[in-house]
């Protein structure tokens, strides 16, 4: 989904952190300026909107938010396979790292090993110099680590369940957005072809059923005018 990071190489945590005006406190007993941090999650757009003019879209707390609601919804089949509670925290914490980083779209030029490697600075800067003095915060960042590293690696049933739920997101801001905007979002419709769960894959036909359903209509009314 451009973003906020330097185009240098070399990037780093505190390369980004030197260009806020209220860079947060580290090594704190108070886990405020983790809090003030997570505030970046609320104001940072999804980038891949911005490219078709929705300057006011969706921020990078308003996807994840939405997306612990959808875990909530996990149909019966794979439900009961699933640890629920543990996906909602999941989806709360899959791009936390973004907070610094930035949304990092394809079109950054930025490759998966070099936006994993950014990612990975940042949530150990998270885990040791903001959690790391607060009481108990070393072992909840360990956890929100363990959680970020589990979602990375996809290889757990919740982490398969909580991607499927990322791109469902997605797919439903897309139709959303054409809806809204009238535009054609059609470039993010192979999204629903990454899909892995089959109960997923259901949801996402849906969504895309819909979109055809709009598009049909669009087109006849276009017609007889």
């Amino acid at each position: 989904m451009g973003s906020e990071q330097p185009s240098n190489p070399l990037w780093t945590t505190q390369s980004v952190l030197s260009t806020l005006p209220h860079p947060p406190e580290e090594n704190s007993a108070s886990p405020v300026p983790f809090f003030h941090l997570l505030e970046r999650l609320k104001t940072t757009k999804r980038e891949g909107w911005r490219r078709f003019s929705i300057t006011a879209g969706e921020s990078i707390s308003d996807h994840m938010y939405r997306m612990s609601v959808m875990t909530m919804f996990a149909p019966p089949s794979l439900a009961g396979r699933l640890n629920l509670p543990h996906c909602m925290k999941m989806a709360l914490i899959h791009d936390m790292a973004e907070s610094l980083v930035g949304d990092i779209t394809p079109v950054d030029n930025v490759d998966k090993p070099e936006k994993a490697r950014r990612e990975a600075d940042v949530m150990d800067y998270i885990t040791k110099n903001l959690l790391g003095g607060v009481p108990g915060g070393i072992l909840t960042g360990q956890e929100i680590l363990k959680v970020f590293q589990e979602y990375e690696d996809n290889e757990t049933l919740e982490a398969q369940f909580v991607h499927d739920i990322d791109k469902m997101e997605l797919l439903l801001q897309m139709i959303e957005y054409e809806r809204a905007h009238e535009l054609d979002l059609s470039e993010f419709c192979h999204v629903a072809g990454r899909v892995q769960l089959p109960e997923i894959k259901e949801w996402a036909a849906t969504v895309l059923q819909e979109r055809e359903a709009l598009w049909k209509n669009k087109t006849a009314k276009e017609l007889k005018s």
